[in-house]
């Protein structure tokens, strides 16, 4: 562990697919089926981001928190099936590969989805050990599914691996297994907190749960606990994890120099039954609703970040790149661009700081889909809801998102004067990528 408060360890809890208006620190808990009391109490220790944004999809976002680079710069576009070029390209510098520069432990329990190919797995990314699942959750369907067989689609399975050797695998991930990985993931980053803090070394542990992403299935032990079916199970199950790593850091006695970070991956799952909500806000992941970019984020850091504060200022996932690397004291990367901000500054002090970012584009795949600045979004392509897009629009249509929070009213017409900021924005913005082209997408080469 560290003790040193220019090196500070860093916990990293990642939820899969939670949407903005799950939790009851942002509105939902009880109305949703589900209690959430240890990550409530979680945001009254630190920093509760209001406007914190992520990309359209699982592999994107990862990307992003990895590379702090935009996913239109690394390839890394969508989620794509096994045996199908997918992840981080060896280029890319991981956030893991940067910290161990600087003499930090890593180590990766849970859902990877950058890569499942030797030379791509987190223990070939910079993190000394690994235990998870290298893609996703909705594979855990296939040993059931109807006309499957190993021999037409790889089988899913947990795996494992530490730095230098072969990754190998644990156990098919079927849907029982589905119900008991969270429960895994917690046992394997205790066991290794208690190493790391023995070894008196500073430490990074990123851990991307399974919950929510569909099948929404929670362990037998919460099955049928909140009376309001799956989902809600699998929420309070959620909860409790969290609050599992949270209490055994306490324990270890590291809470005051390590920096405990809860974020979302992505907007809230659609499909029935496992359907999420974004609260207030339009729209699910795969979109470019407000709904799909803005998700859950909490920050704490005794001493550092005053407790019991809200924020709607601008974060992207790409400045918790740059930020973690900056709080550890460790250099970025000086041979490529790097997207994300350093949110150091505004998160010890969001109420007389305001955060460095003022906007940012938004691509799904390779197309620009909007442009967000200050309060108002610009859409390019009009898709409310997954798989109903209208195609590109002639006129772009602008909302302001306080106002209109769920984009309902187009006003460009009465406000063609914010075109000219996020024009301005757009053409910097390729005119980088002009000198750091992005690469083809893997699914047009193969």
């Amino acid at each position: 562990m560290s003790t040193d408060s220019s090196r500070p360890n860093v916990v990293l809890i990642l939820a899969d697919n939670l949407g903005w208006g799950e939790l009851g620190c942002y509105g939902g808990g009880s109305l949703r089926g589900a209690t959430t009391p240890r990550i409530d109490k979680l945001a009254t220790e630190g920093l509760l981001l209001h406007n914190f944004n992520v990309e359209s999809d699982c592999v994107p976002t990862r990307s992003a928190l990895m590379s702090g680079r935009h996913p239109i710069r690394t390839g890394c576009r969508q989620s794509v099936p096994a045996g199908f070029p997918q992840g981080l390209t060896e280029w890319e510098r991981t956030l893991a590969e940067c910290l161990k520069t600087n003499e930090y432990a890593t180590a990766h329990h849970g859902k990877w989805h950058l890569g499942d190919i030797p030379g791509r797995y987190p223990s070939d990314r910079g993190f000394d050990e690994w235990f998870g699942i290298p893609r996703t959750t909705d594979e855990t369907q296939f040993t059931s599914a109807l006309g499957y067989t190993p021999e037409v689609a790889e089988l899913p399975y947990v795996m494992k691996g530490k730095a230098g050797d072969a990754s190998e695998n644990m156990c098919v991930y079927d849907l029982e297994t589905r119900r008991l990985i969270d429960e895994m993931l917690v046992d394997r980053s205790k066991e290794w907190l208690t190493r790391k803090v023995e070894e008196k070394k500073p430490f990074f542990l990123y851990h991307p749960l399974v919950h929510l992403h569909f099948p929404t299935l929670p362990h037998n032990k919460f099955k049928g606990t909140t009376g309001q079916g799956d989902f809600a199970d699998s929420m309070a199950e959620m909860d409790y994890r969290v609050g599992q790593i949270i209490d055994h850091i306490d324990d270890l006695g590291i809470r005051e120099n390590t920096v405990f970070i809860f974020a979302s991956d992505n907007g809230p799952e659609f499909r029935e039954p496992y359907r999420g909500t974004a609260g207030p806000w339009s729209g699910t992941y795969h979109t470019a609703m407000e709904g799909s970019l803005r998700v859950p984020f909490i920050i704490r850091w005794p001493g550092q970040v005053p407790e019991g504060k809200t924020s709607n200022e601008i974060v992207h996932v790409t400045d918790i790149f740059t930020t973690i690397l900056s709080i550890t004291g460790t250099d970025l990367p000086s041979d490529r661009p790097i997207d994300g901000l350093d949110q150091t500054a505004f998160f010890k002090d969001s109420t007389n700081t305001k955060s460095p970012r003022t906007g940012f584009p938004f691509y799904i795949k390779d197309e620009l889909r909007a442009i967000k600045w200050k309060d108002w979004k610009l859409h390019f392509v009009w898709e409310p809801k997954v798989n109903q897009s209208t195609g590109r629009l002639e006129s772009p249509y602008l909302f302001n998102t306080v106002r209109d929070p769920k984009e309902e009213s187009d006003i460009l017409a009465f406000n063609t004067w914010v075109l000219q900021p996020m024009m301005k924005l757009k053409s910097e913005f390729d005119r980088s990528l002009k000198y750091d082209p992005a690469p083809p997408d893997p699914l047009k080469e193969v």
